[in-house]
């Protein structure tokens, strides 16, 4: 029996993990879990709005036409409208979710990530224990850098996904064109460019509440600048998309939407049978995308580029 045991070969303990990467990811794994929570939940929206709620929209929309989804519940609008345009704001709310998401994260670098280590002594520690400061900012850089760029890369494939098979549920007007141009590379750059303003914003005040202050500040107005300038998405000042609606016959001919709203009998008279809409491509997407996308990633470089101009001055001070 002792000769079997000796001849058995000793387990070998699996390597345990370690070094600058799971010490970032191991420090903030509330965040980690806060932002993998906020990827799922808003995934899974967009998966509804993509599956069984555009499929009951469509119905409605069939069956009662995109006049009829217009108008408002409150004075005279029939039930099927309502839902239609809950459907439709809550197409908007991925959009402004990633925006919410963009902040954070510069929230996020700006204390703790950054700030709070130099308030509370723990990032002069570290330095003193063989990893240098460009080492130690480079980790604390790279790993949430990653873990944003996957997470908003996957929500913005399903929001153009949802974007491509259900463009024509939304009503008309100036919201469509705010999410035609946010479902794009430039909306991963944005949070990218917020973790920058963070760290550059804890290196240099050193002082936890300051720096969440000044952080948030920065990405609400670089957020804001977004929203209303060109080439940003969503500008007020540009047109709406362009727009083909019609409505279908029982014959399968397409003619204009007469406005029947409810009533079936105006359906009845011009033989409708569905409604159709497409919002036709717009021919300055990628350009206004690319040049956003551009200053966007540059900004950051800048930024990262002087947060480590920082990190040295701070570590020699």
């Amino acid at each position: 029996m002792s000769a079997l045991a000796q001849a058995a070969p000793a387990r070998r303990a699996l390597p345990a993990p370690r070094g600058l990467v799971w010490t970032v990811l191991r420090l903030h794994r509330t965040a980690l879990w806060i932002w993998t929570g906020f990827v799922v939940l808003t995934a899974g929206l967009l998966l509804w709005l993509y599956g069984p709620g555009a499929g009951h929209t469509q119905h409605l929309l069939d069956t009662f036409g995109y006049a009829g989804v217009q108008k408002d519940a409150w004075t005279g609008g029939i039930i099927g409208s309502t839902f239609s345009g809950v459907y439709n704001d809550l197409f908007y709310d991925p959009a402004s979710l990633l925006n919410i998401a963009s902040f954070a994260v510069a929230v996020f670098a700006a204390g703790s990530l950054t700030a709070r280590e130099l308030e509370n002594g723990t990032a002069r520690l570290a330095w003193t224990q063989s990893v240098t400061p460009a080492r130690w900012l480079a980790a604390k850089l790279a790993v949430p850098a990653l873990l944003v760029a996957a997470g908003t890369g996957l929500l913005v494939v399903l929001y153009r996904m949802l974007w491509s098979a259900h463009a024509n549920l939304l009503l008309a007007g100036i919201g469509p064109r705010a999410v035609y141009f946010s479902i794009g590379p430039a909306t991963v750059a944005a949070p990218l460019l917020g973790l920058a303003v963070g760290a550059v914003a804890g290196l240099a005040l050193r002082r936890t509440l300051p720096a969440l202050a000044v952080a948030g500040l920065t990405q609400y107005a670089v957020i804001a600048f977004r929203a209303n300038s060109w080439p940003f998405q969503g500008s007020y000042q540009q047109p709406e998309l362009s727009v083909h609606s019609r409505a279908i016959t029982s014959t399968g001919a397409e003619i204009p939407d007469p406005g029947c709203y409810e009533s079936h009998a105006c359906l009845a008279r011009h033989d409708i049978v569905r409604f159709t809409r497409t919002y036709l491509p717009s021919p300055d997407y990628w350009p206004r995308q690319l040049l956003e996308t551009g200053v966007l990633l540059a900004a950051t470089a800048i930024l990262v580029a002087a947060a480590f101009a920082l990190v040295r001055r701070v570590s020699t001070s």
